[in-house]
C-alpha cells in the first residue's frame, strides 16, 4: 500500500537551527557493547524536571544522518498538534554499523556483536533514559537499512516494551519472513498495549530487494491482530536519501494517529456509524490512551467535541446528553461545554432549574472576552436567569 500523503517537511533548516541548543551529549562506558558509544538527548522545549509531565521516548539508530531528520521533523508534528513532544535518543554508528548491525547472512541471525549491541540499547540506553528523564511508556524506535533490521529483533521480547518499530528503507535477511513467524505476533494481542510497526518499498530498490520487502508487507497485512497496527509503505522515489526523508513523516503520521483530532477519515471509518453511548466511551478512551501513552494531558479538544455532537444530539432523541456533559467534565473541567450539555439535557426534559444551573456554571468558566460567551449567556436570559 503506498501512503498518499504526509505533512510536508516546510522550514526544515529553520528547525535544525532552532533545536540545537536544547541537544545534549553523553559517552557511555558500555559493559555490553565493549567501548564508549555517543549519543545525543533532545529534550523538547519546556521540558521541566519539576513539572508532572512525561513525554514519548524515540531511540534513533544511525544518528549521524537519522537524528537531525527525525529531530526536524517531531517538532513540526508538534507545532503542529499531530505529535506529542518528544525526548529523542541518537546513538551514534558510524564507525561501528557493520559490527553493530551486519546479520550472520548465512541464516539471518544476529551474530555476538550484534547481540551485544542490542543488550546495550535494551540494559544501558534505555534503563539510563527512563531512570533520568520524563518519559512516558510509549517507546519508538527508528533504523535504517542493517539497523532497521536489528529492530525486528525486539519483536522476540516475552513482554515487548517498544511500540513503534519504524523501519526504514529495511536490508533484511533473506530468512525474515520465518523470523517474523516465530516471533509469535498473534500473542501481543493478549497484551495490554498498542504498537505499530512501520516499513517502506521503494523503487530505487534492486528488484531482489522489493520483492524481499514486499513479501513481507503482504505477510504481515494478512494478520489480523487489532493492537498490532501495520504500516505498510510505497516510496516512488529514484534516492534512498528521498526516500529516508519521506519515510519520517509518513510513519510519524501513522504512528501517532491516535494523538491527533478526529480526521475526516477517523470520523467516517471509526465514528459515525457508533451510537451517542459507544461514540462517548469511544472519545473518552482515545483522550485517556493519549495520556497514558504519551503523557499528554491534553484535556479534550473543543474540535472533537464538536465532532461528535450531532451524534450525541440527533440520535436516540438527545438522551446522552448528560453522559456526553459528564465525560467533557471528567476530562476538561475547566471547559464550559461540559456544563453546555448538561443543562441542554435538563432543559430539554422541562427541568429549567437545572439547567439554568448549569448553563450559569458553564458561562462562569468563559473568559469575558470569548467571542462566544453573549451567545452562552442568551441561554440563561432564555430560561428567565440573570
Amino acid at each position: 500500500m503506498m501512503i498518499q500523503k504526509s505533512l510536508p517537511l516546510i522550514f526544515f533548516f529553520f528547525s535544525l537551527c532552532s533545536f540545537s541548543q536544547t541537544i545534549l551529549k553523553k559517552t557511555i562506558t558500555s559493559d555490553y557493547a565493549d567501548d564508549q558509544r555517543e549519543i545525543k538527548i533532545y529534550l523538547p522545549e519546556g521540558y521541566d524536571e519539576k513539572e508532572e509531565k512525561y513525554y514519548p521516548l524515540a531511540i534513533v539508530l544511525d544518528a549521524e544522518y537519522l537524528f537531525d531528520a527525525y529531530v526536524g521533523n517531531a517538532v513540526l508534528f508538534a507545532a503542529k498538534d499531530k505529535a506529542p513532544k518528544q525526548i529523542i535518543i541518537g546513538i551514534q554508528m558510524a564507525n561501528t554499523r557493520k559490527k553493530d548491525t551486519y546479520f550472520n547472512i548465512d541464516n539471518g541471525n544476529l551474530t555476538t556483536d550484534n547481540e551485544k549491541f542490542y543488550q546495550f540499547i535494551k540494559n544501558e540506553i534505555i534503563f539510563d533514559i527512563e531512570s533520568k528523564y520524563k518519559t512516558s511508556p510509549f517507546i519508538s524506535m527508528i533504523g535504517e537499512g542493517t539497523s532497521a533490521n536489528l529492530i525486528t529483533n525486539f519483536l522476540r521480547e516475552q513482554t515487548p516494551f517498544i511500540n513503534a518499530y519504524i523501519c526504514i528503507n529495511p536490508t533484511f535477511s533473506n530468512f525474515i519472513g520465518g523470523q517474523m513467524q516465530d516471533y509469535n505476533l498473534p500473542r501481543l494481542q493478549k497484551k495490554d498495549n498498542t504498537f505499530y510497526f512501520y516499513t517502506n518499498n521503494a523503487t530505487i530498490f534492486s528488484d531482489a530487494k522489493q520483492t524481499r520487502i514486499s513479501e513481507l508487507q503482504k505477510g504481515l497485512a494478512s494478520l489480523e491482530i487489532k493492537n498490532f497496527n501495520i504500516i505498510n509503505d510505497t516510496i516512488i522515489t529514484n534516492s534512498s536519501i528521498s526516500a529516508i526523508s519521506e519515510a519520517i513523516p509518513r510513519a510519524l503520521t501513522k504512528v501517532f494517529d491516535i494523538y491527533s483530532a478526529i480526521s475526516k477519515e477517523e470520523f467516517e471509518t471509526k465514528v459515525k456509524d457508533l451510537s451517542p453511548i459507544n461514540v462517548i466511551s469511544y472519545l473518552e478512551n482515545k483522550y485517556l490512551d493519549i495520556e497514558y501513552l504519551f503523557g499528554s494531558n491534553l484535556g479534550i479538544r473543543e474540535q472533537d467535541i464538536f465532532a461528535i455532537e450531532n451524534i450525541i444530539i440527533e440520535k436516540e432523541n438527545g438522551d446522552q446528553l448528560l453522559s456526553f456533559g459528564k465525560m467533557i467534565l471528567k476530562l476538561f473541567p475547566s471547559s464550559p461545554l461540559g456544563d453546555y450539555y448538561i443543562g441542554r439535557y435538563y432543559e430539554e426534559g422541562k427541568n429549567i432549574k437545572k439547567a439554568l444551573k448549569h448553563y450559569k456554571i458553564g458561562y462562569g468558566k468563559m473568559d469575558p472576552g470569548d467571542p462566544n460567551s453573549d451567545a452562552f449567556y442568551e441561554n440563561i436570559l432564555r430560561l428567565g436567569g440573570r
